[in-house]
């Protein structure tokens, strides 16, 4: 006997990031600095026993961090890794600078290393500049919240394959889709060469162009 499987009862629970939590040793200091990102304040709530705690989210974000006091005793400065993705790490960088923050130079993964040993996606070696190839997940910059927590913008582009459903594409923010587009244009420009005249479907290649980008799929030719 066989039985029927209902494919949307088969398909797994979303389970969705929310919330980080980051230790720290001042809250309202810590408020400060994570004010001065441009994140969006979206809670400080104060409780009973001292407690309280504070939620931003930065701009585009699907996920949030919290921190505050009886919130986590996990020591203040202790996490490290926290990957913020940006899709032009030039831009993201010099925003922060305009902000006062300290912020590294922008690194990639490479044999000659110029930077501080720090662990990171791909190691300790941290060479000088963007990389040259302009790889997708190659491209970083790091910076610290007052109590040493440790942050790094990673620059992503074009997703692996099968990290993105196709049929549920989206950008968080205007400014990614914006630049998605310009890298579509480019791209556009030399299928045009390639073509010797206009292409009137041009529309169709844009879109096909930004799904397969953002999937992992093979461009069109």
């Amino acid at each position: 006997m066989t039985t029927a499987i209902n494919s949307e009862r088969a398909r797994p629970v979303d389970m969705k990031l929310e919330v980080i939590v980051v230790p720290v040793s001042d809250v309202d200091r810590a408020k400060e600095f994570y004010a001065s990102l441009g994140w969006r304040l979206d809670a400080d709530f104060a409780g009973a026993d001292g407690y309280r705690v504070i939620q931003f989210t930065p701009p585009g974000s699907g996920a949030s961090v919290i921190f505050g006091r009886h919130v986590t005793d996990a020591e203040p400065g202790s996490a490290q890794g926290l990957y913020l993705i940006v899709s032009d790490i030039e831009a993201a960088r010099e925003e922060l600078r305009g902000r006062g923050v300290d912020i590294s130079e922008v690194f990639h993964a490479g044999d000659v290393n110029a930077g501080s040993d720090e662990p990171y996606l791909f190691g300790t070696h941290r060479a000088g500049g963007r990389d040259p190839e302009r790889r997708s997940y190659r491209s970083y910059a790091s910076f610290r919240d007052p109590d040493g927590n440790g942050w790094l913008f990673q620059e992503v582009t074009a997703r692996l394959p099968g990290r993105v459903d196709p049929d549920g594409t989206a950008f968080s923010s205007a400014a990614d889709l914006a630049a998605a587009f310009r890298r579509a244009e480019a791209a556009h420009g030399e299928y045009e060469k390639q073509l010797g005249h206009r292409d009137e479907d041009w529309s169709i290649w844009y879109a096909d162009y930004i799904v397969r980008e953002q999937t992992g799929e093979a461009q069109p030719a």
